[in-house]
């Protein structure tokens, strides 16, 4: 069984989908997404430096551009599973076949824009907390009135709130943790990015989803959602709820997951699933970064994908 994965913000390089624009109709796929999404996705994949990139505005729908991007040119009719991180998950919507890439795009735009907007209105980050007891992990954030924004596994727990917060937290780490400061612009996945939840709610109503075509996981609590328009209201709430990338994981592991592509920009998700899995059993991993990594995807789906799959209907993507 093969799993794709649609990676979510952070993971975004400078020039990353500069050689993708070697295939055909590339440049303008991109430019016809752009204006959905209302930035220059072109530009901000080519030529844009990391500090351009990693504002959420932009990053966001980016992401969900290159997965897209990547997916179109893979035989998906045999992909049983899609998954994406934060994000990512309007990508693995796609993928799916309960949204059209248009939906998705300007979803994200929108999405990007809004949480953007929300970052604004008080000074808030995020950090992660590496290794310790999870339980212990959770207690401290807690007592210093912050969220777990993202529980990763791999023991990784993000924390996000306050920057006084997140200060007495670094002063006061739990047991054998270490904390790293994100370069984030806010607190995402918590009740800080309300506005931005009550704004991507009034877009998505008009939208008519479909149900999923082939198993569609959410982060919410790693289950697979069956119904479009619930899978519709989880990307909403998504962006004030937690994203929980262990259970996601685990799921994986229990549907018996043997392969699994990660789409650009590619490597994130692939390292958390393989410290994650390791004792399960990780399962045969390919990275797609660049168009020279095609072979290399379509033989794992060859060789792990499941003959017969229900395609997509939307947005050209099965």
């Amino acid at each position: 069984m093969l799993a794709v994965l649609s990676p979510g913000q952070g993971s975004q390089k400078p020039g990353f989908l500069t050689p993708w624009l070697d295939l055909t109709g590339t440049e303008a796929r991109l430019r016809w997404w752009s204006a959905l999404a209302g930035v220059d996705l072109l530009h901000l994949g080519t030529a844009a430096d990391a500090d351009e990139i990693k504002d959420t505005a932009r990053t966001q729908p980016l992401l969900v551009a290159a997965a897209l991007l990547a997916a179109e040119h893979l035989p998906l009719a045999e992909v049983a599973v899609t998954a994406g991180h934060s994000v990512g998950e309007l990508g693995a919507a796609a993928l799916a076949g309960v949204l059209s890439a248009e939906a998705a795009i300007t979803l994200a735009g929108v999405r990007g824009r809004e949480m953007a907007a929300a970052c604004a209105l008080e000074p808030t980050g995020m950090a992660a907390v590496l290794g310790g007891d999870p339980d212990e992990v959770l207690a401290a954030i807690a007592a210093h009135g912050l969220h777990p924004a993202n529980r990763n596994g791999a023991g990784q727990i993000v924390a996000a709130g306050s920057l006084d917060g997140l200060d007495k937290l670094a002063a006061e780490p739990p047991a054998k943790t270490r904390i790293i400061r994100l370069q984030v612009a806010g607190a995402f996945h918590t009740p800080y990015m309300a506005p931005a939840e009550t704004a991507l709610a009034a877009v998505a109503a008009g939208i008519t989803p479909v149900d999923p075509a082939r198993i569609l996981l959410s982060n919410l609590d790693g289950t697979s959602v069956t119904d479009g328009p619930a899978m519709v209201q989880r990307l909403v709430n998504q962006v004030t709820a937690p994203v929980r990338w262990d259970l996601c994981m685990g799921t994986l592991a229990n549907l018996g997951v043997t392969g699994v592509i990660e789409l650009p920009p590619a490597g994130t998700l692939a390292g958390l699933v393989k410290r994650e899995l390791k004792a399960t059993g990780v399962p045969e991993i390919v990275t797609l970064n660049t168009p020279d990594d095609l072979p290399a995807a379509r033989d794992l789906i060859a060789r792990h994908g499941t003959p017969g799959q229900p395609l997509a209907r939307n947005g050209g993507l099965s």
